[in-house]
């Protein structure tokens, strides 16, 4: 057997082993009328953790609202068009406290006064979108909050693993963006075996549809060389199984392991946690947030 490890940009800390037995989980049926009982685990040492209430900069607030990123927000404050409890402000760095009424075009934005954080252990034939016309399962059937939230990017219906909920518009947007290289890892269980000088390919980059994929780090089982563990730090559309498409190869199961060093470890699959303190201040430190 042979195991190919090529590294470039990314470290791999998930080795290939056989994870604990889980709970059994009801399987989530096609229709949200149907989805199993939500199950919530408590974070492992700081439960519920929320940002506590404060007074932030006005960018910050319509970024947590998820009107825009802080830098488009400026650009609105410079505009004029940005107004707090009725009067225009145009200077950058103005704070605003919680009980302050802002509208941006005259449209008044949600304020949070907390921040939320949720780590979902995602399920099988669940989508990631808020509302489906299909009347598909949603992770918002699962993760049922008076707090609303948004998905720090998305899963496709038939992916499982880590993916990440919160009302901090701008912690998720930076998250999502390319400039930051947040390191996604997945395992993928293919219809054969890979070949060696494939993984090789992939591991270098290879041309997509939509561009170039970058260099990532790809570890074949060496008991099952179908069992594939990949790293990336792209957010691309499908991206991973598009790579093993182009090849011929089909994914048969895909998991995300770990997100920004998150991982779902002691979560089962449709369970979901608050994340801890450090877990979210390691989030912003990975983005360059320091408020």
């Amino acid at each position: 057997m042979i195991v190919f490890i090529i590294s470039f940009t990314l470290t791999m800390r998930i080795a290939m082993r056989q994870q604990k037995p889980q709970r059994p989980v009801k399987k989530t049926s096609r229709t949200r009328d149907s989805v199993a009982t939500p199950r919530h685990s408590p974070a492992p040492h700081d439960q519920n953790y929320e940002e506590p209430q404060k007074s932030v900069r006005l960018n910050r607030a319509i970024a947590d609202a998820g009107v825009a990123s802080r830098r488009k927000a400026d650009e609105y404050i410079r505009q004029g068009v940005v107004k707090i409890n009725g009067k225009v402000v145009t200077e950058l760095g103005t704070k605003v406290e919680v009980d302050d009424m802002v509208t941006v075009h005259g449209e008044p934005i949600t304020r949070y006064k907390h921040l939320t954080y949720i780590l979902l252990n995602k399920p099988k034939d669940v989508i990631s979108t808020s509302n489906d016309e299909k009347g598909r399962a949603t992770v918002f059937d699962i993760v049922r909050l008076k707090t609303r939230l948004f998905t720090v990017g998305r899963l496709d219906r038939n992916t499982t693993g880590v993916i990440l909920l919160t009302n901090d518009g701008d912690l998720a947007n930076k998250l999502m963006h390319p400039r930051y290289g947040i390191a996604r890892v997945y395992k993928a269980v293919l219809d054969k075996p890979l070949r060696p000088d494939i993984a090789r390919q992939i591991s270098a980059g290879i041309e997509l549809d939509d561009g170039p994929t970058q260099p990532c780090e790809i570890t074949i089982d060496p008991s099952d060389r179908t069992s594939v563990m990949i790293g990336i730090r792209e957010g691309r559309n499908r991206e991973v199984r598009r790579i093993f498409e182009h090849f011929d190869y089909i994914v048969k199961r895909l998991d995300r392991k770990e997100y920004a060093n998150i991982t779902a470890r002691g979560l089962a699959r449709g369970e979901y946690r608050h994340l801890t303190r450090d877990e979210v201040h390691e989030l912003q430190r990975q983005v360059k947030i320091t408020e």
